[in-house]
């Protein structure tokens, strides 16, 4: 009999838990998601390129999560650390770059949003760079930060002329 009052008793609590629990996808989106929308996402990488501006390396990695990636365009190695991101922006900065968005599709979830397209840098030399890019940023609870990049040169020559056909 105390094993069944127990065994009641312990539904009991597990439905008004859950009874007390009962919210809407949307009331729950609501109460633990960073509200944003496209033109705040996509404002970080004016953030971004605005650092890069500076002409300071420590600048740009502080738009980087610490155990953020970058997979940058002019270099085989994947950084990790804010010390290795910071050494190829050393370099990359030398040539002072100034970055341009060509084309942009931004998807939103929740405390993770995802800014992926193509863009072009301009250099001081007057040198210009395509390349395709994948910026992930996540909410710390602060402000949004770079969680992953990936930029890469187009493959494709202007023109549309590669090595192979597709």
């Amino acid at each position: 009999m105390k094993l069944r009052l127990l065994a009641v008793l312990a539904t009991s609590l597990t439905l008004a838990a859950c009874a007390s629990n009962d919210k809407s996808p949307q009331v729950l989106q609501a109460d633990s998601c960073k509200a944003t929308n496209k033109q705040e996402i996509a404002a970080l990488f004016d953030r971004w390129n605005n650092s890069l501006q500076t002409g300071d390396p420590k600048q740009v990695v502080a738009n980087y999560s610490v155990d953020g990636i970058l997979l940058p365009t002019l270099s085989n190695k994947p950084r990790l650390t804010p010390a290795e991101k910071e050494d190829y922006f050393k370099h990359f900065l030398e040539k002072k770059p100034v970055g341009k968005i060509d084309m942009s599709h931004i998807q939103i979830g929740c405390n993770v949003a995802l800014d992926n397209g193509l863009y072009t840098f301009t250099f001081a030399d007057g040198t210009k760079a395509a390349g395709r890019y994948t910026f992930t940023y996540g909410w710390n609870g602060d402000q949004w930060m770079i969680t992953s990049h990936h930029s890469s040169l187009m493959p494709e020559k202007a023109g549309g002329k590669s090595g192979k056909k597709h």
